[in-house]
């Protein structure tokens, strides 16, 4: 990938500073980091997934990302002309901050619930989701911290058959879902509570490094 920007390299090194233990993730976060450039940059979006504890973090990693997280976001001068004469378009020009897009799987009840009930295939239910919504512009992310949630594996899948790549955070073991990822981060740690706590670091900083290149000025 490009050589990072100076604000870039600051939340990679201060990550490693804080968690010298994470240091053997820096290549994977590096490789993650570029896909996300590239996928928003070609006009994509993330889609997330994951399940019990790593579903909450699939949804917190799309909260950081749809509106500002350590930085200013201002929306383009062009774009908050449109909002000129419209309902709320005085206030919504001034407060609205640009986003980078990011969409977590699962919840839609009524989809959910219908491929669960429809479906003689278990575990299905994301990856229907998955290859409604994506495109071979788009990254999937999934997160589980055995490597071998089912329902993750068969996302990626519906996402790669239509071009899009996919990255896999997962425990030291890695799991099945390491071995089908374009790019896996494999994160220390020898039960689900320190792999988690590990996860929320590394997606933490994924999300402001990719933040920073889009956004490089401060709050």
């Amino acid at each position: 990938m490009a050589k990072l920007a100076a604000a870039e390299r600051a939340v990679l090194d201060a990550m490693v500073a804080r968690r010298p233990d994470l240091e053997e993730c820096v290549e994977g976060l590096l490789a993650v980091h570029g896909a996300l450039v590239r996928v928003y940059d070609g006009g994509g979006k993330l889609l997330l997934c994951g399940n019990g504890g790593s579903h909450a973090d699939a949804m917190h990693i799309a909260g950081e990302l749809c509106k500002s997280f350590e930085r200013k976001r201002p929306i383009p001068a062009a774009t908050a002309k449109r909002f000129k004469g419209l309902p709320h378009g005085d206030d919504l020009r001034w407060h609205l901050e640009a986003g980078l897009p990011a969409i977590t799987l699962g919840l839609n009840g009524s989809l959910k619930t219908a491929v669960e009930n429809d479906s003689p295939l278990r575990d299905m239910a994301f990856a229907q989701e998955a290859f409604a919504l994506a495109k071979n512009t788009d990254l999937l992310l999934a997160l589980s911290t055995s490597g071998n949630a089912q329902n993750c594996l068969m996302a990626m899948t519906a996402v790669k058959a239509l071009g899009a790549s996919t990255v896999a955070f997962t425990g030291p073991k890695g799991g099945h879902m390491a071995e089908a990822a374009d790019i896996a981060i494999k994160a220390p740690g020898d039960s689900t509570k320190v792999i988690q706590e590990a996860h929320i670091v590394l997606y933490h900083t994924c999300c402001a490094m990719i933040e920073a290149h889009y956004f490089p000025s401060p709050r």
